[in-house]
């Protein structure tokens, strides 16, 4: 019996033993496993995309049938992940050379938006993968890949570093197939058995996972069971309000003209009516039945299903009134704390990913040369949550501190300064410009420096 010795740890992470390639029964088992979470990544995927549990419940026999959706996965996911990446995140390198050429590399392949699809993955299966291959003309790209099908298995060691990528999927015969990236090759197999070897020229496992929490979490994962209560109980008020839209009137005690069949002169059924004549005549009744009222009740617990989902999900509901009113800007940090908490932790992990994704790139030479492959050590992050901008303050923030921090500093505090280096040098050369312009135009200047000066030489006569 051929032993396993692959393993999965908490957060559905893939272990196995360093220094040894993937056996078939290996490689099975941990797609297998992936095949099993791709149920959970689906389900999720379904959530966000509006198609929730509650249109696949059976129809009610009798009565109004709703089946109203409350599609706050979709608002969650993209108010988070437009938090975090609305403003595309900014790498840099200190030397303006290679900046230039890693910026035309990062244009070319579209990495900002590549970037923000990739949050937009972690933020909804709770992983994303990016991995770095080599196209027809040699030149290095990027693609981001689902976690439904694929995944990174790492070592066993305590770093747990990466050990293989795998990619797999059914070919045109229904048979699966798929390649598994190491640092030092790449191999591809069908269906239980391996096939053919290729060099992989990275010496790295091409591949990065890219997560928010360790726990790969995603975004709305914690609130899954509120908002499907949320349908049920929006969909139920729909059904009830249908339901007594339809009101019947009673006539009790009151003897109405019939017809020749002996039927009274009135369409019992299409005007919802209830009719007994056979009542006590005294106590005739003319009216519409009441419906109970639960409107307040069920306003409440809707109220009270949407305000703990935005509390736990912690993204902030920019629809609420408080973002609608004049509070302070104390006062609305403090709202938008648990979800800047989150991006901050999301944050790192990302830096952590991209520089290692970088460390890639950098490896064969074609994005910077080889002698600048140590350059993704250098690399500079920047990442800017995207919020509404009071400039007054920050520049009376700004002012404040001046004489206290570096210029530099000062200018990074504004919102509008993309490069505050940048700008320094733009402010240092606008003082020389008007020194210079008050030397030649200042009334301490010499006659025959200011502009416009004529100098007139006088001819003597005999």
């Amino acid at each position: 019996m051929t032993e396993i010795k692959g393993q999965v740890v908490e957060g559905n992470v893939f272990i196995y033993p360093k220094d040894d390639e993937l056996t078939m029964p290996d490689l099975l088992k941990f797609i297998g496993k992936n095949i099993e979470l791709s149920a959970e990544y689906k389900h999720n995927l379904e959530m966000y995309k509006g198609n929730h549990d509650i249109l696949d419940k059976l129809p009610r026999q009798f009565g109004p049938d709703n089946r109203l959706v409350a599609n706050l996965p979709h608002y969650i996911v993209d108010t988070y992940n437009g938090f975090f990446t609305g403003i595309p995140p900014k790498v840099t390198l200190e030397d303006k050379e290679t900046n230039m050429a890693l910026q035309e590399w990062n244009d070319e392949n579209s990495l900002q938006d590549k970037l923000s699809e990739i949050s937009k993955q972690a933020d909804i299966f709770g992983r994303s993968l990016a991995f770095v291959y080599q196209d027809e003309e040699s030149k290095t790209r990027i693609a981001y890949s689902s976690p439904m099908e694929s995944f990174m298995i790492y070592d066993d060691t305590v770093s747990r570093q990466p050990l293989a990528f795998v990619r797999y999927w059914k070919n045109t015969d229904g048979i699966q197939v798929g390649m598994v990236y190491y640092a030092t090759k790449i191999v591809s197999f069908e269906d239980s058995k391996f096939t053919e070897e290729t060099p992989n020229p990275y010496k790295l496992v091409p591949a990065v996972e890219f997560y928010g929490n360790e726990e790969r979490q995603g975004v709305f994962d914690n609130v899954n069971t509120l908002i499907d209560e949320l349908d049920r109980v929006l969909s139920q008020k729909a059904n009830q309000v249908e339901y007594f839209d339809n009101a019947y009137l009673k006539v009790l005690g009151v003897d109405l003209d019939q017809d020749g069949d002996g039927k009274p002169d009135a369409d019992l059924i299409g005007n919802q009516m209830i009719y007994s004549p056979d009542a006590d005549a005294t106590n005739a009744t003319v009216d519409f039945i009441s419906k109970p009222d639960g409107d307040n009740m069920q306003e409440h617990i809707i109220d009270r299903l949407v305000s703990m989902i935005y509390q736990i999900s912690m993204v902030a509901n920019l629809n609420d009134e408080a973002f609608a009113g004049n509070s302070s800007g104390v006062a609305l940090q403090y709202k938008l704390l648990p979800m800047r908490n989150m991006a901050a932790n999301k944050e790192r992990k990302f830096r952590q990913a991209l520089r290692h994704l970088y460390q890639i790139i950098f490896s064969v030479g074609t994005v910077l040369p080889e002698a600048h492959s140590e350059d993704w050590r250098e690399l500079d992050f920047t990442f800017n949550r995207n919020l509404p901008d009071d400039i007054s303050n920050d520049a009376d923030t700004a002012q404040k501190l001046q004489g206290l921090v570096s210029q530099e500093t000062l200018l990074s505090i504004l919102p509008f300064v993309d490069d505050p280096k940048e700008e320094l040098k733009r402010i240092n050369k606008e003082k020389q410009d008007n020194m210079q312009q008050a030397l030649k135009y200042g009334p301490a200047a010499l006659d025959q420096d200011k502009p416009g000066y004529v100098r007139i030489i006088g001819v003597n006569s005999k």
